[in-house]
């Protein structure tokens, strides 16, 4: 965004463009762009006359002053109303599968999605056209996926790959949306739009310098700064794109707006953050939280589940409990440890007892080697078997995808 300012508003942060007007006797004229990095080329700036410039607000490290801001007419100034209607339950003409039946699919589609994604993240970060369709049609069969079975792409979702956080984020909040959306009795054509929503949300990341994205140490005020312009670049990107609503512009503006207003780029609050927007917070930060990353190892769910319910002045406390309750305490794809020493996959949850789900008990940890995989319904159990706590596989040297495929594909 480019606005003229005189030189009186000048500030460190600011990128000039170029300079507009400058004082007629003044001996060198100045044509020169960049970062005003401190005060000291501002007094420089006076002492050579200038009066007024130009400012790139997409390249300065501060935002747009207020009163520069595009103001909206007044039919517009209302954020818009975006609602979610609700079928109970979700009517699809997708055919529900149990977990086995649906999981041989969605891993397939999970591995050709991941690939697709992957290309198409470094496509865009060469300056490549964004493929909406391609991302329509991923997102799609993600929804189909889980409107069949939940369970299936939930549990792909846990695979961890610290080198492709990037596209697994998108991937994954794909995934996890639709799971919440579902869960929540969304209309399926809906929950379609929020998944592809999802799916776009932090595309912006392209844009940025890829040395900060993938930092393995964690950033600096200034390095957040940068950090916060890929909103702008997600929305640069989609803008004008068959297919993109107002729903999901509105997710990816708002997906880091909190409820407080101590979010961005506007600092809303309360009710004036949409729902679908409140939702993709909630989605979005859970997945950075468990996710491998370049500068930390990812949370066990329930850590992540837990800084979600402490933080009531940022996230939709409603929301946020029923994300609890469609996940389960201990999610699909989770490994836990059990009171009879031995380590399960968790396959399902349950609703009346979030402690106490369905696993297939698949290692003995006292002997440590693995046993015949065996389904167990913990709340049948009562209080026989108990979890005890959920494990990362690198605790056990697990490879969890190898563990999916060999105790889940039929």
């Amino acid at each position: 965004m480019l606005v003229s300012l005189p030189i009186s508003e000048l500030q460190p942060g600011m990128f000039v463009d170029s300079v507009c007007k400058q004082r007629s006797d003044a001996k060198i004229k100045i044509k020169s762009r960049g970062m005003v990095r401190d005060k000291a080329i501002i007094a420089q700036l006076l002492s050579k006359g200038v009066l007024e410039l130009k400012i790139d607000f997409s390249q300065s490290e501060i935002e747009v002053p207020e009163k520069y801001r595009p103001q909206p007419k007044a039919e517009e100034k209302a954020e818009p109303k975006i609602k979610l209607s609700s079928s109970k339950p979700v009517k699809s003409t997708v055919k529900e599968k149990s977990l086995e039946q649906e999981f041989a699919k969605a891993s397939q589609q999970f591995d050709q999605h991941s690939q697709q994604l992957k290309n198409l993240y470094g496509e865009l970060t060469i300056g490549a056209k964004l493929d909406v369709s391609l991302l329509n049609q991923v997102s799609n069969d993600i929804v189909d996926s889980v409107l069949r079975n939940s369970n299936a792409m939930a549990i792909l979702s846990r695979l961890r790959d610290k080198d492709g956080y990037n596209w697994r984020h998108m991937i994954n909040c794909t995934i996890l949306m639709s799971v919440f959306a579902k869960y929540l009795g969304i209309k399926s054509e809906q929950i379609q739009q929020l998944a592809l929503g999802a799916m776009l949300h932090d595309v912006g990341h392209t844009k940025l310098p890829q040395g900060l994205i993938n930092k393995t140490e964690n950033v600096n005020e200034f390095e957040f700064k940068a950090l916060k312009k890929h909103v702008v670049q997600s929305l640069g990107l989609v803008k004008g794109e068959a297919g993109i609503s107002n729903l999901i512009m509105d997710m990816i503006l708002n997906h880091h707006e909190r409820i407080d207003g101590s979010g961005y780029p506007r600092g809303l609050s309360g009710t004036k953050i949409s729902k679908p927007a409140r939702m993709m917070a909630i989605v979005d930060v859970y997945d950075a939280m468990t996710s491998e990353r370049p500068h930390q190892s990812g949370e066990e769910p329930i850590h992540a589940l837990r800084y979600l319910l402490a933080n009531k002045h940022q996230f939709d406390a409603q929301l946020v409990q029923k994300f609890i309750k469609c996940l389960g305490v201990h999610p699909v794809g989770t490994i836990v440890r059990l009171t009879n020493d031995r380590l399960a996959l968790v396959l399902e949850g349950n609703k009346q007892s979030p402690m106490k789900p369905k696993v297939k008990v698949f290692y003995n940890t006292k002997h440590k080697h693995h046993i015949t995989g065996k389904d167990l319904d913990l709340h049948a159990l009562e209080d026989e078997i108990k979890v005890v706590a959920s494990v990362r596989p690198s605790d056990y040297e697990l490879n969890l995808s190898r563990l999916l495929r060999s105790h889940l594909l039929v």
